[in-house]
């Protein structure tokens, strides 16, 4: 007998078709909205659910007595209650390796975009007042060979460092929980504690993911250890960076610049000052956002959910604690 499955977000239509013929489908459309009512009615069924926005926490889970899977289709968990799933025997899965290589993409997008001002420049242009030579005033600043900092040399960490590291030429200094001795050695990667990291970086780059311990890790004074020169680029999570701090940091030109494709509120208020500040590039979470890594990241959601349901271990299982629950 086909399991129950629910699917709550936007995946390739030829994926939804292949889990069809393992599965009883439900597609709900606006899970957080309009269609919370049909989600709670699917979940009293459901065998497992695969998509992204959805918080499983306590309240919802109450409604799925059935459930054994969610597949998140992100790299990020922080918007699950990943202890209330472990409780009630639910495994939950994520995509980590899906997200990689274009997320740290981004990051070397923003580190050159906010170092060579091209969004101010491109505004010039845009605003037919391209009129004269750039002057100095306007300068920006090299990026290669300059020192890049990475708090948290994980996967996309460790991706953002070897463009860098290989491609600019650039000296990696790292703070993680845990020395990187591969990366030590492939890329000459230097550990750091956090204040001299931040005081010795042109550029520090934020991929640590959010959790207690991470929350407002970058406030007022961690920002007053970084260079008056020195770059902020975070494509972590917004709240791992105190905003308000920042934006008077900014605003003071106490640092350089931010590079920012996460904030603490998202969608960004068009009156934030991150929004109309010169020295900061904001990005409307774009980490992830190509056809292809997103179809990867259904694709890697669907696998998981197989397996899981198919009663095996799934490749990127968050919580295998939920195995002894269950």
């Amino acid at each position: 007998m086909k399991k129950n499955v629910v699917v709550y977000s936007l995946i390739p239509e030829s994926l939804r078709a292949e889990l069809a013929e393992q599965f009883n489908l439900t597609v709900v459309t606006q899970p957080n909205g309009d269609g919370r009512a049909a989600l709670i009615e699917a979940l009293r069924d459901a065998h497992g659910t695969i998509g992204v926005g959805v918080k499983f926490d306590e309240a919802l889970l109450a409604h799925a007595p059935k459930l054994e899977v969610v597949a998140a289709g992100s790299a990020g968990v922080d918007s699950y209650d990943v202890d209330a799933l472990t409780r009630h025997g639910v495994m939950l899965t994520n995509v980590p390796s899906a997200v990689t290589e274009s997320t740290a993409d981004v990051a070397l997008t923003l580190m050159l975009c906010t170092a060579r001002r091209a969004i101010e420049m491109s505004t010039l242009i845009r605003e037919g007042k391209w009129e004269k030579s750039i002057t100095p005033a306007q300068f920006g600043v090299d990026v290669h060979g300059k020192r890049l900092g990475i708090v948290g040399l994980g996967r996309i960490g460790t991706a953002v460092a070897k463009r860098g590291h290989h491609g600019f030429g650039m000296q990696v200094l790292y703070n993680a929980n845990s020395r990187k001795p591969e990366q030590e050695a492939s890329m000459g990667a230097q550990y750091r504690d956090l204040p001299a990291l931040l005081a010795e970086s042109d550029f520090v780059v934020l991929t640590v993911p959010l959790s207690d311990a991470t929350k407002g890790l970058i406030g007022k004074a961690e920002l007053a250890m970084m260079k008056p020169t020195g770059i902020l680029i975070n494509i972590a999570r917004g709240p791992v960076v105190d905003e308000t701090a920042l934006i008077e940091a900014l605003q003071a030109r106490r640092i350089g610049g931010a590079g920012l494709d996460v904030f603490e509120h998202e969608p960004l208020p068009g009156t934030s000052p991150l929004a109309s500040l010169s020295n900061v590039v904001a990005l409307p979470h774009i980490g992830s956002a190509t056809q292809e890594t997103r179809d990867r990241m259904a694709r890697d959601a669907a696998s998981n959910l197989i397996e899981g349901l198919a009663g095996r271990r799934p490749t990127d299982l968050v919580n295998p604690e939920a195995l002894d629950a269950a």
